[in-house]
């Protein structure tokens, strides 16, 4: 132990980027985000500890104080900027919320078929749609399943 103690107090820098490098590759393996702020927080804490040696029990109270700070700072400003404000671009049916179409066949018990995106499409609605070439919009998604409801003409 008194191997460690030396080496920290010749090379502290080097013993918190071992720390900032563990919790990283925590973080990268869960994907969590939590980890990765006391991963900067320990970089910060090396690098001031390598040009003021301040001492262990000082850098240790630093690394706490500044994990939680920015911990908290990024969980209250980073949260509203990372949050999506539309649907997952990759989800291409969430994309078709929204969109009109033409209907195909006649809807018989709620259910039928409709044109939208240039794609036929199972759909269903709670109104009846009697008439093909019938317009509607597409209200929600269920699966593979288009919840439309017409547009009056």
């Amino acid at each position: 132990m008194d191997g460690l103690g030396s080496f920290y107090a010749l090379h502290p820098f080097w013993v918190w980027l071992a720390v900032a490098a563990v919790f990283l590759a925590v973080e990268v393996s869960t994907g969590t985000g939590w980890l990765l702020w006391p991963a900067a927080s320990a970089f910060l804490v090396g690098a001031i500890a390598q040009f003021a040696h301040l001492g262990l029990l000082v850098d240790v109270g630093l690394f706490a104080a500044l994990t939680i700070a920015t911990t908290l700072l990024a969980r209250r400003y980073l949260r509203p900027v990372l949050e999506p404000k539309s649907p997952d671009l990759n989800d291409s049916t969430q994309r078709l919320v929204g969109q009109r179409g033409q209907v195909l066949s006649t809807f018989e018990q709620g259910r039928g078929r409709v044109f939208v995106d240039g794609k036929d499409w199972a759909a269903e609605t709670d109104e009846p749609i009697p008439a093909i070439s019938q317009e509607v919009v597409v209200i929600g998604v269920d699966g593979a399943v288009l919840k439309v409801r017409k547009i009056p003409t």
